[in-house]
């Protein structure tokens, strides 16, 4: 391809691209975009008609496109380049196209590689697609003023005078003796220090000249109410119009926007996306899901680069991991990550000598990963106030560790691990053979009804009690999977009524899972104290009727519920931050006479302060991870009985202990039952990508079933989308009549890659038009990935300026060819002198760093099952 016919084909992309991005706009290659305009002058047809075509001839030279606001004034310039050039190399002379005609805005682009640049502030951004005239017209109008910022004055009142601009002129504050039920009525919120040198710790960088930060403050030290003032600072000092604050779980969303309107409503409006999706504008605070923006892109469809000046990422190991950080880096602005996950949680592991087996490698690519998004190479955050600072400074509790093993888990824990004896038949008799099992087999492949019944036992005999009830203490026990909940939770509340007879009618523990309808809106009510109701054992005490909640993994990641009293780990835990996450669900102090209706019963009260709270360890998790707690409550168990363990449930057949000899077959490690089995059905039909008309019509009739259904459109709308898959897959799927399942609905679909249900019901509701093809999702993925390594080493204008076109050519073929992928793992490189799809010349083309870092993130980030 000619230099000439490459710039030809990048003009033609970047036509398209401001056509479809709405722009009203004037070209070059039609003389009508002459630098000899007239700085912001509007441009008649009778002017446009008058320009001659011989741009070369014109001393200041030409723009390449101009564009246009909606009255014809010229808005930003956009400067291109051939395709095979970087288009940062036009940077000063798009710069002085732009001050003669008095834009503020330049974009930057080779047709596949797009720039936007705020000559105001800042450097070029990467950005995947060009934002409408809507977004810059109302961006010009932002004059955002660095000096104003680092010098705002940021007392421990500055969330207090948002709620109450004149508390301290309110008699209740005067008097010393009232002022402290003044700010308890008032419910006013004045920051601590520590959350005061957060702020002040972005203050500095922005005066270091720094974008991006990273706060690393540990579960219960109130980073929702820093980050308010964060929010407060750039709003009130004019450096944000507008903030995004990003969450990666729906009860997180409905958490962090009641907490803002509580605290900044006077001077800011909030507002969750999903709720005001035609009036988000109207916010200057605008809280979502990760989720919600990343499924089918919608953060590209919905919002522009500019329509956030302050992105916020809440738990920000997880709300950027994946492709989450494509939507991260998307918009153009200030940058703030929040979490509870230290570094040098890690510090025992070998940098030098990673493996895969080792579970913490993927943790230590996830943290760093995070303090690189973040601007912070080196390690350090912006801001740490670490778990240890809290419990030092007297605002946080840490856990007294129940480590409690039986016989069963130490022979799991163990190096040999559980040495069962199985029997299996065959022509020649039975055979005894011998499996080992690990703790990660745990209610996996291995079963055993006398441990989990152990567990619970331990848990109710040894955990605390609350101070003014005297019930149990409220608790959250943690299991391997939902089955596994589900057996917990019945075993809980068996033992409950026996020992509290007549009490709790089985709500005694609540399984919180997403099988479980409602579940999150139990998780809310169990902070709330009203789950299955409350005031069970005093009547003038508010504490929820249900005492232990039983999840999986709901109840990790930024929960707050302070009067918790036991956490129970009833499975092993291989990541480092969820067990951070996890055990910082008790850190939080209490003061449990908040909840005494009765004053005059407040008196009587001898311990009404959270002071501890246990920590029921079952597989060694805190000796595991190294972690300095208190082991001050290790119990010796009991032995459980005479019985031998035995594996039941869920259609897995007997296994027995080690020396025992027992019935039994395995299949893949696991223990089945040995009675016969017959095919009933098989049908054998190739159909292609597009169907045949029959399946057409199953697919209409599928989409006609789950919108009639009630319980499927309840699920939907509330964006309960695990409950509603969960639900076809049980009472629609593989009935007589229809007779649905998936495969049918994936041919029906006539679609060239592979469906998830999920998308299915996407359309079928409406939510989007149609399937994208593979090539079109290959394109999405390969925007998330240069969006991804821009601030990437090796993502520099020599190195990535002429290679886009062959980076997404390898791109694209190592998503989708499995044989490609074989090759390039085995390093056998020669083979593709002889490999039609992707040759040697295309893979020489990918420059070396590349060649790499490009495998490394498809097989990380990229879901490789949609292209099949």
């Amino acid at each position: 391809m000619s230099a000439m016919s490459k710039e030809a084909h990048a003009r033609i992309k970047i036509n398209k691209l401001l056509e479809g991005s709405g722009w009203r706009f004037f070209d070059d290659l039609h003389g009508k975009a002459n630098i000899s305009l007239e700085p912001n002058v509007k441009l008649t047809q009778a002017q446009v008609d008058a320009m001659g075509n011989d741009f070369e001839a014109v001393s200041n030279g030409f723009i390449d496109f101009l564009l246009l606001d909606d009255k014809g004034f010229p808005l930003m310039v956009l400067e291109a380049k051939a395709e095979n050039k970087n288009p940062l190399i036009g940077k000063e002379q798009a710069r002085k196209y732009a001050k003669a005609q008095n834009c503020r805005f330049v974009i930057l682009s080779n047709g596949n590689l797009h720039y936007l640049w705020d000559l105001a502030q800042g450097n070029p951004h990467i950005i995947t697609r060009f934002p409408e005239p809507e977004s810059i017209k109302g961006y010009t109008k932002f004059n955002p003023d660095p000096a104003r910022l680092v010098t705002e004055a940021v007392p421990l009142d500055y969330i207090a005078r948002t709620q109450m601009p004149t508390y301290d002129h309110e008699a209740g504050w005067k008097n010393e003796a009232q002022r402290a039920n003044f700010i308890q009525k008032n419910r006013l919120r004045f920051m601590r220090l520590y959350q005061q040198r957060a702020a002040q710790a972005i203050q500095q960088a922005v005066k270091d000249g720094k974008t991006r930060f990273l706060f690393e403050m540990a579960t219960g030290t109130g980073k929702t109410l820093t980050a308010a003032a964060v929010i407060k600072l750039f709003l009130r000092t004019g450096n944000a119009r507008r903030v995004l604050f990003l969450v990666d779980r729906l009860e997180l969303e409905d958490q962090a926007n009641k907490a803002f309107t509580f605290l900044l409503k006077n001077d800011y409006k909030s507002s969750i996306y999903k709720e005001n999706r035609d009036d988000w504008r109207k916010a200057e605070i605008v809280v979502t899901t990760v989720q919600s923006l990343l499924f089918n892109n919608k953060y590209q469809q919905l919002f522009s680069p500019t329509d956030f000046d302050l992105v916020i990422s809440d738990e920000a190991h997880r709300s950027i991991g994946g492709n989450a950080r494509a939507v991260f880096e998307y918009f153009v602005g200030y940058k703030l990550g929040l979490t509870a996950t230290p570094k040098d949680y890690l510090k025992k592991f070998d940098t030098a000598k990673p493996t895969t087996k080792d579970p913490r490698e993927q943790e230590r690519r996830l943290l760093l990963d995070t303090y690189r998004t973040f601007g912070c190479d080196s390690g350090e955050p912006t801001y740490r106030y670490s778990l240890l600072d809290g419990v030092k400074d007297g605002f946080l509790i840490n856990p007294i560790v129940v480590d409690a093993r039986t016989e069963v888990t130490t022979q799991l824990l163990s190096d040999e691990g559980y040495a069962a004896v199985v029997i299996s038949e065959s022509d020649e008799g039975e055979k005894t053979g011998e499996q080992r099992f690990k703790q990660k087999s745990f209610e996996k492949k291995f079963f055993s009804e006398p441990t989990n019944r152990l567990f619970c036992e331990t848990l109710l005999k040894h955990g605390l009690r609350d101070p003014i009830s005297g019930e149990f203490g409220k608790t959250i026990v943690f299991g391997v999977s939902q089955a596994h909940a589900t057996k917990l939770t019945q075993l809980l509340n068996e033992m409950a009524d026996k020992l509290f007879p007549g009490l709790y009618q089985s709500d005694f523990a609540v399984q919180v899972t997403s099988l479980i309808p409602d579940a999150q809106q139990f998780t809310i009510n169990f902070t709330n104290n009203n789950l299955l109701g409350s005031a069970n054992g005093l009547a003038a005490y508010k504490t929820s009727k249900a005492r232990v909640c039983v999840t999986v993994g709901m109840m990790t990641t930024g929960y707050d519920c302070p009067d918790l009293l036991n956490l129970a780990l009833m499975r092993p835990v291989f990541s480092p931050s969820d067990f951070v996450q996890i055990k910082g669900r008790g850190t939080r102090k209490h003061d449990f006479r908040e909840q005494l209706q009765d004053e005059s019963l407040k008196a009587q009260v001898a311990a009404p302060n959270k002071t501890a709270y246990k920590l029921f360890d079952f597989f060694a998790n805190c000796e595991y991870f190294e972690e300095k707690f208190n082991y001050d409550d290790v119990l010796k168990l009991p032995r459980p009985g005479s019985g031998t363990p035995t594996g039941t449930g869920d259609g897995v057949g007997t296994g027995t202990g080690a020396g025992d000899t027992g019935g039994g077959a395995t299949d893949n490690g696991m223990y089945h039952h040995t009675a016969e089995d017959a095919i009933t059905a098989q049908v054998e039909q190739q159909i292609g990508f597009q169907g045949m008309k029959v399946d057409r019509m199953f697919f209409e009739k599928f989409e006609d079933a789950v919108k009639a259904n009630p319980v499927i459109a309840e699920q939907v709308g509330n964006a309960q989308w695990d409950q509603a898959i969960d639900y076809i897959n049980t009472e629609l799927f593989d009935k007589p009549n229809e007779y649905f399942n998936l495969d049918k609905l994936r041919r029906a679909a006539g679609v060239d890659r592979r469906l998830g249900l999920r998308e299915i019901l996407e359309k079928a509701f409406g939510f989007i038009s149609g399937f994208k093809s593979k090539d079109d999702l290959l394109e999405e993925e390969f925007d998330k990935f240069l969006l991804d390594q821009q601030n990437a080493t090796g993502f520099s204008a020599d190195s990535t300026a002429s290679a886009v076109q062959a980076m997404k050519y390898y791109f694209k073929a190592y998503a989708t060819d499995h044989r490609l992928r074989d090759i390039i793992e085995a390093g056998h490189f020669t083979s593709l002198n002889v490999y039609p799809a992707f040759g040697m010349s295309d893979f020489k083309a990918v420059p070396p760093v590349w060649r790499t870092r490009i495998p490394e993130y498809v097989k990380d980030y990229v879901p490789l099952n949609q292209f099949m």
